[in-house]
């Protein structure tokens, strides 16, 4: 499976943007995840998509930040609001053969090249 992610920019803090992962024939049945590595720092886990549709958003991130997907178009999406410097980071859609999402960026199958977002 080749994940595209999409989407990032440079944004004024306060700010907003929508990033895109395309999963083609991934989306459904399966577990997707957004993962972000900030600069000096150890990827970890944004938001996650369960296959029975169940989303969760780190602690630190809710109600900023929101994860959906449409199994039609194969697509993951990651909403951010608000955003703020220390959210610049490199973005990662991740995808698993399975239908619950792991906490642990290794226990992932897939990975996508990554779409830079930079707050100032």
């Amino acid at each position: 499976v080749q994940l595209v992610e999409s989407g990032g920019g440079s944004v004024q803090a306060g700010g907003s943007l929508t990033l895109s992962c395309a999963a083609p024939g991934h989306t459904y049945g399966n577990c997707m995840a957004w993962f972000r590595q900030r600069p000096g720092k150890e990827r970890e886990g944004v938001a996650w998509s369960e296959a029975n549709g169940g989303t969760s958003v780190a602690d630190s991130l809710k109600g900023r930040f929101t994860i959906s997907k449409d199994n039609a178009k194969n697509t993951l999406y990651l909403q951010m609001n608000s955003l703020k410097p220390e959210d610049t980071a490199m973005y990662y859609c991740a995808g698993k053969y399975a239908g619950y999402c792991p906490l642990r960026s290794y226990e992932y199958n897939y990975w996508g090249q990554g779409t830079q977002v930079t707050v100032s």
